[in-house]
């Protein structure tokens, strides 16, 4: 007889909501840097609305698992449960793009999946699934904009979809305190991206994401390099006038 899995402890919906909250925290940074680079002004717009969507988002999860000014401003690194993708250098714009298209795509069939069900993390998810899927549409135009356009638009976009191919496999590693397994979400993941990497001309990269490659072990804490120096970046403010209020 088939057991049911045990109902999540409340150790585990905050473990969940660390996590997830991080990755939406970490990803927000990333986009508000690009502030005053992007290549052409409506790009300036369209980033920094998909930053304040997923800062709303870290906000709510963060304030699920403790206070979220101490969890995002005065933690030690190897503390952060984000995963290594979110936490990748801007790179030129294509790398920027390749970066949103395999996150969000990923994050919309989470909050999908989240919102139809009865956990801590439906309510949410319900308002989220929404911004995120333009967050993923956004980044499937310029995809396409970028993979069939000129030559070199072509070249770059598949070098920064080759580039951070190894970093998907964590996306869908378990995580407690969530009603779903993330793994069930990995065939339409592969899918999605696979149908938008076609309409773009480019090939799905066919390097290892899982297993072969030795990282991806952002939600136990180890992240890479580029992490400490943003990491450094963002807290500076808060932890150069402890208790100062604005």
């Amino acid at each position: 007889m088939t057991r049911e899995a045990p109902a999540p402890t409340a150790a585990h919906t905050a473990d969940a909501a660390l996590a997830l909250g991080d990755d939406a925290l970490v990803l927000s940074h990333r986009l508000g840097e690009l502030m005053g680079h992007a290549p052409v002004l409506e790009e300036e717009v369209a980033l920094a609305n998909i930053a304040l969507d997923l800062l709303g988002q870290a906000r709510i999860l963060l304030s699920m698992a403790g206070d979220e000014d101490e969890l995002a401003y005065l933690r030690e690194e190897r503390a952060f449960r984000n995963v290594q993708l979110v936490e990748q250098p801007n790179g030129d714009f294509a790398h920027t793009i390749a970066r949103q298209l395999y996150f969000s795509t990923y994050q919309h069939l989470l909050y999908d999946r989240l919102a139809a069900g009865r956990s801590p993390f439906a309510g949410l998810a319900a308002k989220a699934v929404k911004e995120v899927a333009y967050h993923r549409d956004h980044a499937e135009q310029w995809t396409l904009r970028l993979g069939d356009g000129t030559e070199t638009g072509h070249e770059r976009m598949g070098r920064a979809c080759t580039a951070l191919w190894r970093f998907t496999g964590e996306l869908f590693r378990p995580l407690d305190g969530l009603d779903l397994d993330p793994a069930d979400l990995e065939p339409a993941w592969l899918e999605s991206v696979g149908d938008i990497l076609g309409r773009a001309g480019l090939a799905v990269p066919d390097g290892p994401r899982t297993g072969a490659w030795t990282a991806g072990a952002g939600r136990e804490g180890l992240h890479t390099e580029p992490f400490g120096w943003m990491l450094a970046e963002m807290q500076h403010l808060h932890r150069s006038h402890p208790g100062a209020t604005w």
